[in-house]
């Protein structure tokens, strides 16, 4: 039997929900629009945010997509068997449509009849009931229904079978996960679907937004029900190919064949195996991140500029372990675009700015390590001029963190001076900064952002902001990215160099002259090329015939947006310009705030 190929995975799954009446639409950025929660897109519904909570989808209520996805909470954990910072998740959902025993039907049917799974292969768990919220006995029944057996359903807590909300309230409820069997031994006798150790796969996720908790605590049925699944492409084809891992793939193996062909040292097959894949998974993230049709995120310091330069140094990290040569990022870019390229044709076109971008962190880097070998040199020094012996586990993670060396180096080069290193210790300071740079990155479990009076006032701020920065530096400038708090926005946007204080004053000026307007802010849904033809101002990922929201500021403003948004200008009261500032290379980026605040600044100012 032929292999199950990435590229027939998602036709087969786009064309089976468009058979059951869902409009195939186009996957989002990889860098999200609008949410403070995270720094990229994480699971498929993060860019249906609005549509979730009541926004009408010009689509209409049942969709389906390919969506790609980062997410570095676990990027200790790659190079086992399953896990990767970047992966494509197939999805379909019903906004206010249907819910669990079409939800559930619909994933057995395809799990089955599509991909050749047999019923007694399937293992599902469901919400078991807390904190006076019943057991999912509803999900139970659709899932005995298709014939699933008791044995193989495994009612589990919140922490496994249940979404939400993203804050204190909102919209939330159970969802039922479908896992196979990987024939790996039982872990104990409490094993079970869910459980970490290796033996069952999860590879697809039902949710079921059924309740909105209040401020109060309580959960009271919502209005309109939503459905949110994910199937991950590349632990499906893993699977059903029979592979013991998701890196013998045809999304892996060329990258994988690549760099042993490459490698000089020789290294214990566990070490070596651990290497090639973590260098694998970091390269085609970064590749994908920098081919992104959005654009705004290179090699940085600062939020998801800093994520990616950790993936490259990551991988140039262990290229060094394997003895690859100097210069050798940009020749894996190339496999990974010869890989997606027929699915995301972004990739071919952004390919010089990706092979550019990696070269010259690579070099960057190496330079950093240089001065991590003097930085080095300094610690011994004053180790020796003390009688110590020991690296403490907090330098030797400094050394890590700012500097890139790996504690093995930080240890070899500690031997060769007759000097220890606090291993334990760096374990602790590496937890700590692991935790901390999780709850920066956002936990996001396809988490809802803020979508209030005040954020919705900000969004719309934002379609001001960028046309007046067009009117005043040019059309070269467009929309990198943005994040919006209940306290400011920020705008990342293509230009060149710093801006003027005139320039910014001139573009202040002119967000609050549409402000004083009152300006209607209207909506049409139309075909991407007709929003195209009007003029509107978009990032044009969505595909031909495709239906698309285009938002009109009075006669000001026309962007492609999903919302939600402002009725009139007249609710933002005033516009205030915070800073200006850099962002990355050719980005720079504009903090501002609305409302009485801004009123007060500009005041101030002799507004």
């Amino acid at each position: 039997m032929a292999k199950l190929t990435a590229d027939a995975l998602r036709t087969m799954y786009l064309e089976f929900f468009a058979s059951k009446g869902h409009a195939i639409i186009s996957g989002a950025s990889v860098i999200p629009e609008n949410d403070p929660t995270v720094l990229f897109t994480t699971a498929g519904m993060h860019p249906l945010v609005p549509y979730l909570l009541g926004e009408p989808h010009p689509a209409g209520r049942r969709l389906t997509d390919v969506q790609k996805c980062v997410r570095t909470g676990d990027i200790d954990a790659v190079g086992d068997d399953a896990h990767l910072t970047f992966f494509e998740m197939l999805g379909n959902w019903s906004l206010g449509d249907y819910f669990k025993q079409e939800a559930i039907a619909w994933s057995f049917e395809f799990l089955t009849t599509k991909l050749g799974l047999r019923p007694e292969d399937l293992y599902v768990t469901v919400f078991r009931g807390e904190e006076g919220i019943p057991r999912d006995d509803e999900a139970i029944a659709c899932w005995k229904a298709q014939g699933i057996p008791e044995s193989h359903i495994f009612p589990k807590g919140r922490e496994d079978n249940w979404w939400g909300p993203a804050g204190v309230t909102g919209p939330c409820g159970p969802d039922t996960e479908m896992f196979l069997d990987t024939g790996k031994p039982a872990c104990g006798p409490d094993c079970a679907p869910g459980c970490h150790c290796g033996k069952y796969m999860e590879i697809w996720n039902d949710v079921f937004m059924q309740y909105n908790k209040t401020a109060a605590g309580d959960y009271e049925p919502l209005r309109q029900h939503n459905v949110d699944t994910g199937m991950g492409v590349e632990r499906t084809i893993c699977m059903i190919n029979g592979y013991g891992t998701v890196y013998e793939s045809e999304l892996f193996l060329p990258l994988l064949e690549r760099i042993r062909a490459l490698a000089a040292a020789d290294l214990p097959e566990a070490k070596r195996t651990r290497a090639e894949r973590i260098i694998a998974d970091h390269m085609r993230t970064a590749t994908i991140i920098l081919g992104d049709p959005k654009g705004g995120v290179k090699p940085g310091n600062v939020g998801a500029n800093y994520v990616l330069r950790r993936l490259i140094r990551r991988a140039v990290r262990y290229g060094m372990d394997l003895g690859l040569p100097a210069g050798f990022t940009p020749g894996l870019a190339e496999i990974v675009i010869a890989i997606y390229k027929g699915f995301y044709p972004e990739l071919e076109e952004k390919r010089e700015t990706i092979l550019s971008e990696l070269a010259a962190e690579e070099t960057r880097f190496a330079k950093t390590l240089t001065q991590g070998r003097h930085e080095f040199e300094k610690v011994a020094a004053v180790l020796a001029q003390h009688g110590q012996t020991q690296i403490s586990g907090k330098t030797a993670f400094k050394l890590y963190d700012t500097y890139g060396f790996p504690l093995e180096i930080t240890q070899e080069l500690a031997a060769e001076r007759g000097l220890t290193v606090d291993a334990e210790g760096f374990a602790k300071a590496e937890a700590k900064h692991r935790e901390a740079s999780k709850q920066g990155e956002g936990v996001f479990k396809g988490g809802l952002a803020d979508h209030s009076e005040q954020t919705t006032r900000l969004h719309t701020a934002t379609h001001l902001l960028h046309k007046a920065l067009k009117v005043v530096l040019g059309d070269h400038v467009n929309q990198k990215g943005s994040n919006i708090t209940v306290e400011r926005l920020r705008f990342d946007f293509s230009h060149p160099e710093k801006m003027t204080k005139e320039q910014l004053e001139r573009v202040e000026d002119l967000v609050n002259e549409q402000i004083a307007r009152a300006l209607p802010v209207t909506c049409e849904t139309m075909p991407i090329e007709a929003a195209k033809a009007a003029g509107a101002t978009a990032l044009f990922t969505a595909k031909y015939g495709e239906q698309v929201k285009v938002y009109t500021i009075g006669d000001f403003s026309k962007e492609v947006c999903g919302g939600p948004h402002a009725g009139n200008t007249s609710e933002l009261v005033a516009f205030k310009i915070l800073k200006e500032e850099s962002s990355s290379a050719g980005v720079r980026r504009i903090k501002a705030i609305i409302g009485e605040p801004a009123l007060e600044k500009r005041r101030a100012a002799g507004k």
